[in-house]
């Protein structure tokens, strides 16, 4: 498992926190998750654009084994995924596969499971912020090569000219996505700063059919996690401090997403027999 999604910030670090209007000359930094070709959405090149229901709105989804999620959307995510820390920056996924390429809670036909929480990061899909070459803006950037983006929409990027509606929706909800994703940076600096962080490993046992044993155990992956006896140890004053900026439930939300990790472990194992049954 790769534990170190591409860019999972979708504007780079200290990029600006004011949002601009559709248009201007915008720069991506690296390679986001998921976004093929990023342009700035502008009436002059996107007038005529717009999106449309498609038979497969998650396809996109399917080769992200592990997708960013903001801070407030720990105690959501944990119901259902393991919640960890990747790289240097400590940025928190929700993990959906065990391998690189294969997410196990896309269906089929394209469809995210249901009763699974589907992050933010995932909803804001086809728009994307980025930085303000010009400015301290940012701007909203659409993946012009995604599948739902089309010159013949139902719903529409701009009316008269104007942002429609939807557009000012999704440059709302990008917003609001920024002031979170810096909420949730602050948080893992906090954590970093107390040295809350560890390093663990997964592994699973390889199973045959009658629940015996077969070869040697297979490491899953490396990764952060909070440590629960650190946290314990803390002194008052510093516990008072991540009680104090609402930290406290997203730890053990943290803490218990981990219990999930065999959740997706027995996914995989049934997508693997199933593939070779078929």
């Amino acid at each position: 498992m790769d534990n170190n999604p591409s860019n999972p910030a979708s504007p780079p670090p200290g990029a600006p926190a004011g949002a601009g209007p559709p248009g201007g000359t915008a720069q991506l930094t690296g390679n986001v998750l998921f976004y093929k070709k990023p342009e700035p959405l502008a009436p002059e090149a996107h007038g005529g654009l717009g999106v449309k229901q498609i038979q497969q709105p998650f396809a996109f989804l399917r080769e992200a084994h592990a997708v960013p999620v903001t801070v407030t959307e720990f105690g959501m995510a944990a119901a259902a995924y393991p919640v960890i820390f990747v790289g240097d920056d400590r940025v928190p996924v929700a993990v959906m596969g065990i391998r690189q390429g294969q997410n196990l809670y896309v269906t089929p036909d394209g469809q995210t499971e249901p009763d699974y929480y589907v992050p933010a990061f995932v909803r804001r899909y086809p728009f994307v912020f980025a930085a303000d070459d010009n400015s301290d803006r940012l701007l909203l950037c659409v993946d012009r090569e995604a599948p739902m983006v089309t010159e013949q929409p139902e719903v529409p990027f701009f009316e008269n000219g104007q942002p429609s509606k939807f557009t000012n929706d999704a440059i709302e909800f990008c917003k609001e996505f920024e002031r979170q994703r810096r909420a949730t940076q602050e948080f893992t600096q906090l954590l970093k700063r107390f040295d809350l962080f560890e390093q663990k490993s997964v592994a699973f046992q390889p199973r045959d059919n009658q629940g015996n044993p077969v070869g040697d155990q297979q490491k899953i992956a490396d990764y952060w996690a909070i440590s629960e006896e650190r946290i314990n140890a803390l002194p008052d004053a510093q516990y008072l401090e991540l009680k104090n900026n609402g930290a406290i439930g997203a730890v053990y939300a943290h803490l218990i997403s981990l219990l999930n990790w065999s959740r997706v472990i027995q996914r995989a194992v049934r997508a693997q027999q199933q593939t070779g049954a078929a």
